[in-house]
């Protein structure tokens, strides 16, 4: 498939294309759905989160399926509480700060804690019937350690990084039971069915270089060795990592997710020639008019320097108010040029 062979450096007929967040509220069928249902009701209702899956698949011309979920919902079978606050994002309660805290979090079984999920996995992939490949994902361990210890989003991680720095046993900690929880949740997911992982590191970007490689680099990279298989690419997605991309490739994966901060063409001299990339149109600029947007597309591909290893995307999420003419636009643009 043209995804996959991207991600594992092999020569495709056109660059491969798909979108972070490319099922979700941009789309009218989601929205019908979003009216009746909680973003976690449909997450535990695995008939309701694959059709969420299959929407932008049916509708667009993409390469790739990514599983519909949240990389929160891994704190539930860890016995922490989690909501979503209109307006304000998610909670979870009670916040992860203390020796305490950290030694109630469980170490669980992935069918018995995130079943839902993987029995969202198995209907996708008997509904794609191979059409595309589906890609799973997980909240990478300072992402989601950062929610937990905060207790939801943050604009300066001040809790997180006073544990880093003036509780280094107690970090290691909290990284090592979540980092532990993750791989098993994301070799589950292969398991059920996924044909390739994304490892979300959203927050990275909070970080300088020493704080990336002492306090996290190991344990995203314990779950990235935990995870690969032979014809399983793992990519891995950071914002914010331009400071530090050449530690951030050198924790592993086959594929290094870039944000929309660097030239594509720069970021594929720092990371090595072993992996492909995937990226790095700006989310924003998909709000733009189509004249002025479609020499912006056509220049990441320029940058790209040909198809063979890169996977077309955002440099992150699709946001809400985004025109799904122009999703569809975009992805025939890039595979008419490469083709």
């Amino acid at each position: 498939m043209r995804f996959l062979n991207a991600c594992l450096r092999k020569k495709t007929d056109a660059t491969p294309v798909w979108f972070m967040r490319q099922a979700g509220r941009y789309l009218a069928e989601y929205r019908r759905l979003k009216a009746k249902y909680t973003i976690l009701e449909l997450c535990d209702q695995p008939e309701l989160a694959a059709e969420v899956t299959l929407q932008p698949i049916r509708a667009f011309d993409l390469d790739a399926a990514i599983l519909f979920a949240d990389i929160l919902l891994i704190v539930r079978p860890m016995g922490l509480k989690l909501r979503f606050v209109k307006g304000e994002g998610p909670e979870i309660d009670p916040p992860v700060r203390t020796e305490k805290d950290v030694a109630r979090l469980r170490r669980f079984h992935p069918e018995e804690g995130m079943g839902a999920v993987l029995d969202a996995v198995r209907i996708i992939r008997r509904d794609l019937a191979d059409k595309v490949p589906l890609i799973g994902f997980a909240g990478a361990p300072f992402t989601v350690a950062s929610y937990m210890i905060e207790g939801g989003p943050s604009k300066d991680y001040r809790n997180t990084k006073a544990m880093m720095h003036a509780s280094p046993k107690l970090w290691k900690k909290l990284m090592t039971v979540l980092s532990d929880n993750t791989a098993d949740y994301l070799k589950a997911q292969v398991d059920a069915g996924a044909q390739a992982i994304q490892l979300f590191d959203s927050w990275v970007g909070a970080l300088s270089q020493s704080d990336f490689e002492r306090f996290v680099k190991p344990y995203s990279a314990k779950i990235i060795k935990a995870v690969q298989r032979k014809g399983v690419p793992v990519i891995h997605f950071g914002t914010g990592t331009t400071p530090f991309l050449k530690s951030f490739a050198d924790t592993g994966g086959d594929v290094v997710g870039v944000d929309w901060r660097p030239h594509l063409d720069d970021a594929r001299k720092i990371i090595p020639a072993s992996q492909a990339i995937q990226g790095n149109l700006d989310p924003v600029h998909l709000l733009l008019p189509r004249p002025v947007l479609k020499p912006l597309v056509k220049e990441v591909v320029r940058r790209a320097g040909g198809k063979k290893g890169h996977i077309f995307n955002l440099g992150h999420g699709i946001i809400k108010e985004t025109d799904p003419d122009t999703v569809k636009a975009v992805a025939d643009w890039v595979h008419d040029w490469t083709s």
